[in-house]
């Protein structure tokens, strides 16, 4: 008789899943490769059906959820659903879009949409998962930033008002629940991530770059796990990742 698989110790959240070579994808795979039922969330469903389909096949505990991470009522209804056959242990939040505007081209509605995306939803992610991790004093909640995080050039002005505002979100709950044993990370992508994007909008870029010149997506997946992995008396609160070509 085959042996029954043990069911995952825990639970995970990634949030911002979406093309199977991007980042939220591998954030997934890597998850339950570790053996934690995976939650993936977007707003886009056949995305998220590919990608729960790939992490099944490879034998790992996953739902798909389609939620809005700006809106109240779906994050709660999202955690309630994810936390249901155990703890959540770790939550990855990696939403966010880019869209280049000059200062004179950016609409209101494009720099609140902006910020919607990142900063405010990245306080109602981070503020759910608080809430059910502080009272169990453990946890680990990861936002994806970039280099607009730091510092902002044109054409990016709404873009890097959003990441930096996510920023401060994550130093925030970090400085708040830190103490209450959540730890809180935010890690700053600092050049082009590779995969089907980059390939297809800056497709010259991508190949000046060459070997390594870009950001891989299961690299960077290793890194947001070490930092769930590490222990609390030696806790990361920001980490920066790029190429070794990248200049900064």
């Amino acid at each position: 008789m085959k042996k029954k698989k043990a069911p995952p110790n825990g639970a995970a959240v990634v949030i911002g899943v979406g093309a199977e070579t991007g980042l939220g994808a591998a954030l997934a795979r890597r998850f339950a490769q570790e053996g934690l039922r995976v939650t993936i969330a977007s707003r886009t469903p056949e995305r998220l059906r590919v990608v729960a389909e790939q992490i099944a096949a490879a034998g790992g505990a996953v739902s798909a959820k389609v939620a809005d991470a700006a809106n109240e009522a779906d994050v709660a209804t999202l955690f309630e659903d994810a936390d249901g056959d155990g703890g959540v242990e770790l939550v990855a939040y990696n939403v966010g879009s880019n869209v280049a505007a000059s200062a004179l081209e950016t609409t209101p509605e494009l720099f609140e949409r902006l910020w919607r995306q990142n900063a405010f939803g990245g306080f109602v992610v981070g503020r759910e998962a608080a809430r059910r991790m502080a009272p169990r004093g453990k946890g680990t909640v990861l936002f994806t930033g970039a280099t607009a995080s730091l510092r902002t050039r044109p054409p990016f002005l709404a873009f890097g008002a959003a990441k930096a505002g996510l920023r401060a979100v994550a130093q925030g709950l970090a400085r708040e629940f830190g103490p209450q044993g959540v730890h809180c990370a935010h890690v700053v992508i600092d050049g082009v991530i590779e995969g089907d994007y980059a390939a297809t909008n800056f497709a010259e870029y991508v190949r000046s770059k060459g070997a390594d010149g870009l950001l891989a997506v299961d690299a960077i997946a290793d890194a947001y796990w070490t930092l769930h992995s590490q222990p609390r008396s030696a806790w990361t609160h920001e980490l920066d990742l790029r190429p070794f070509k990248e200049p900064f």
